[in-house]
């Protein structure tokens, strides 16, 4: 039973239902019944935490389709990913430390922070775990066509001692793509992320929960934003109560 569907029959929000689960907050009589109509229990079993005998047998093919929903994208837009891509390059690609690794990391908090806020994908790409923090899958083959259809230029520059990748955006986004509420968002992350530099932005990313909770070389569940610690927390969750 997903999150989403348990939250439904309680009639209450997800980050509430969240909010049980963690032990923030206590549930009503008529809560715990319900509860435990749901899981086939007694009420009696269910609030002293007895499960129901059962055995379960799993087919062998479930394996690979578990993996599948370790991320839920409710919709992957790659022509949003484009014009994002070309906003926040319009806005501080010119920056000394934005690389392509700090920018990894920038559309990394754009896309999960915005799921956390609104329950809503704004890119909905996929992002892996790795050494550096988290890494968007699609960014390489989105940069490749837009230099190859002359809206992106890749250049190398000296950062400190390091040589680094950088991409100059070659023409401006369309903003009738984005909303104003998406725009207002992406503002917001760069204002607080863009001037770290890829040490900093990647520690930062290295102690959120989406990275922390994942394994190695697997992708980020967006699900995973609603477990956050008020370091990483973008949304006021008192106005959802």
């Amino acid at each position: 039973m997903t999150q989403e569907y348990l939250a439904s029959e309680l009639g209450i929000s997800r980050p509430t239902y969240l909010q049980i689960e963690r032990g923030e907050r206590e549930l009503t009589i008529s809560e715990a019944k319900k509860l435990a109509a749901l899981f086939d229990m007694s009420l009696e079993n269910f609030l002293d935490k007895k499960a129901p005998k059962r055995s379960v047998a799993i087919e062998k093919e479930s394996a690979k389709k578990s993996e599948d929903l370790q991320i839920r994208v409710t919709e992957k837009n790659l022509d949003k990913f484009k014009q994002v891509l070309l906003y926040v390059l319009n806005k501080v690609g010119g920056k000394p430390n934005v690389g392509e690794t700090v920018l990894h990391k920038l559309l990394y908090f754009i896309d999960f922070d915005y799921y956390e806020k609104f329950e809503e994908n704004l890119m909905g790409a996929t992002y892996i775990k790795n050494h550096h923090g988290p890494t968007s899958i699609e960014l390489g083959a989105i940069m490749k066509e837009m230099q190859e259809q002359g809206e992106l230029e890749a250049v190398k520059s000296q950062y400190f001692k390091y040589l680094q990748k950088k991409y100059l955006p070659r023409k401006r986004p369309n903003l009738d793509i984005l909303s104003a509420r998406e725009i207002e968002h992406i503002d917001d992350v760069l204002a607080r992320l863009s001037d770290k530099n890829a040490t900093e932005i990647e520690n930062y990313s290295h102690e959120d929960i989406p990275w922390k909770s994942a394994q190695d070389g697997k992708p980020l569940s967006y699900e995973s934003v609603f477990y956050r610690d008020e370091r990483y927390s973008v949304r006021n969750y008192e106005d959802k109560l």
